[in-house]
């Protein structure tokens, strides 16, 4: 059972618009795209996107929820567009079309109206989007340079997709997406991210070719947008790959990350990579490593708040994007060339950011600073503690262990951190999570809008102690960097000092408020809830990014109770990067 509608083209909107397009690949299979562009015939430079969300899913139908906080707290997005053809974490085409843009949507094989077996960011994914990128680069209505703009998905595949180099590709703005799947989104820490089971459910399989009528459809052409078939569940499963089962089968940075990995060296493309103060977990760490990985000589940096799906949207986000594209694939003499590298938006309690231009990253005026623990007075010292001692935790059962010092002075921190701990566990492992908050003179807590949680705290960082090995040649102080190649099992009791990443951060902390530390052995969560959206559930802190798999956190293996110490010669420390005003 299905529809017959295939290939058409339309003007709408001020647009001309060919409907599900086809794109033959190298082995024969047919990708279908969807193509905006100008009314009048033309060469126009190009901006395509490809991923499994369905290419015309309408935003507003399939993230409600998300949709609706988005338009009531910024109804510039909503202003010069009937967003009719608004889909999940792609361009809008009612806002680039009409400045001489042409934007292409392709589904991704398995998703949506294209055919085959979806697997995620794989090899065969890359070389199918290489092959799209071509595609559009050598259409009659294409200028021959051909831009990747997204979020998300859209921008994870960006990054291996780079380093293989399309002769038309002329640019990429990956915004708020991983480029280490093991670190940045698979495994934190070397612990399973059992977000990807709740995606895949949730995101992907309602929009897997063949799902057909069970799925939307499109309300702007009436094609089913995970159709034209509708195929037995059987067939659907055989049809795609499993990434939970994916990150089960592949506890250790081996192979199957590798293949799915850029070759930093060969990504020289111009670049914009945006990521986001509180996308912990997922949508931060891959857009800072991205930006100092690649090769590219003109690259930079922006790091946004707010909700990961915002300012994409927004008169900032679009202002931002196509300056980027103006200069690269129109050749616009805008000034883009004499843009500083950094553009990062401080934040201050109250979600208020106030923009800054910086050359670097991390910024060359950071004082690195050491804050000890001091677990006797369960504090946090500004100098090292003479004194040893000892605090212990149940990793399960407990809330672990805080440290907290309270800021004299107007303290702003930005950039990455990290800790250095010495530990004992009573079991061979010990799953160690890292929090860092706020709080006011009252003793409330101060959150932040987090990528999706609403009440984020300030930074977050994960280790398996077993995954403690560094690679020597990659780590810095101020990010250790794990290999994740072997585990190496804890001797019960015996103490390991141990080198721990927090993803980065921005905050200008006033004077008054108290910084807090915390070791835990679980997830952090708060008993109250945070929020709740309709594809993702209930939130307590973390969102939807925990470590909770029954399998991979078995109690048997996690439980035994830690002892962390302090002072002394275990002079454990929390370091931050604490950056001065300008002069």
């Amino acid at each position: 059972m299905g529809e017959e509608m295939r290939e058409k083209t339309v003007i709408a909107d001020g647009m001309r618009i060919d409907w599900d397009v086809p794109i033959t690949l190298e082995d024969g299979l047919v990708v279908r795209a969807d193509v905006y562009r100008p009314v009048a015939d033309g060469q126009h430079p190009v901006i395509v996107s490809y991923g499994p969300y369905g290419k015309n899913v309408p935003f507003q139908v399939i993230y409600a929820d998300q949709w609706r906080l988005m338009i009531r707290d910024h109804p510039d997005i909503a202003e010069r567009s009937s967003c009719k053809y608004q889909s999940w974490e792609v361009v809008d085409p009612e806002k680039w079309v009409p400045d001489g843009y042409v934007c292409v949507r392709v589904d991704s094989r398995g998703a949506g109206r294209s055919p085959g077996v979806f697997d995620m960011f794989s090899a065969q994914e890359s070389r199918d989007f290489y092959e799209c990128i071509e595609w559009a680069g050598t259409q009659p209505w294409s200028n021959g340079k051909v831009g990747l703009l997204g979020i998300s998905y859209y921008a994870v595949n960006q990054w291996p997709l780079a380093s293989l180099q399309p002769p038309h590709l002329a640019a990429i703005c990956p915004w708020e997406g991983v480029s280490d799947l093991y670190r940045d989104m698979h495994r934190n820490g070397g612990m399973l991210n059992t977000f990807l089971a709740q995606w895949f459910r949730t995101q992907v399989l309602p929009v897997q070719h063949g799902y057909g009528v069970r799925g939307d459809y499109d309300q702007n052409n009436g094609m089913l947008s995970a159709g034209p078939e509708t195929l037995p569940e059987d067939e659907l499963a055989k049809n795609r790959i499993s990434p939970t089962l994916q990150g089960r089968a592949h506890p250790l940075d081996d192979e199957f990350y590798q293949e799915r990995r850029a070759d930093w060296s060969k990504v020289t493309v111009p670049l914009l990579s945006c990521g986001n103060w509180g996308g912990h977990s997922l949508h931060l760490r891959g857009n800072i490593e991205g930006y100092l990985n690649a090769a590219s000589k003109q690259k930079w940096l922006e790091i946004h708040g707010l909700e990961h799906w915002t300012h994409f949207y927004t008169d900032y986000g679009i202002a931002l994007q196509k300056r980027f594209f103006d200069h690269f694939l129109k050749g616009v003499d805008n000034g883009w060339d004499q843009q500083p590298p950094v553009l990062l938006n401080i934040r201050h309690p109250g979600e208020r950011f106030v923009m800054r231009k910086e050359r670097e990253w991390p910024l060359a005026r950071t004082q690195w600073t050491k804050l000890y623990l001091d677990p006797a007075e369960r504090r946090l010292s500004w100098k090292p503690v003479s004194t040893g001692s000892q605090a212990e935790y149940a990793p399960l059962t407990s809330d672990g262990v805080s440290f907290s010092v309270t800021l004299q002075h107007e303290t702003e921190i930005t950039g990455p951190c990290a800790a250095k701990l010495f530990l004992s566990s009573k079991a061979a492992e010990a799953d160690l999570f890292l929090v860092i908050q706020l709080f006011d003179p009252s003793g409330n807590e101060v959150t932040f809008a987090g990528s999706v949680e609403p009440a984020g705290p300030i930074a977050q960082g994960w280790l398996r102690a077993s995954h403690r090995k560094l690679d020597p040649k990659r780590s810095l102080e101020y990010r250790p960097y794990h290999t994740h190649d072997e585990e190496q099992p804890l001797e019960p009791g015996r103490v390991y000092e141990l080198d721990i990443e927090i993803w980065p951060t921005c905050i200008v902390i006033p004077a008054g408020y108290k910084l807090t530390f915390t070791i835990q052995g679980k997830d952090f969560e708060r008993s109250t809830i945070s929020g709740q959206l309709q594809t993702l559930g209930t939130f307590r802190g973390s969102g939807p990014f925990l470590h909770n798999d029954p399998w991979d956190r078995r109690p048997e293996k996690v439980s035994g109770q830690v002892t962390v110490y302090g002072g002394g010669k275990k002079g454990s420390y929390l370091l931050l990067p604490i950056i001065p005003p300008r002069e």
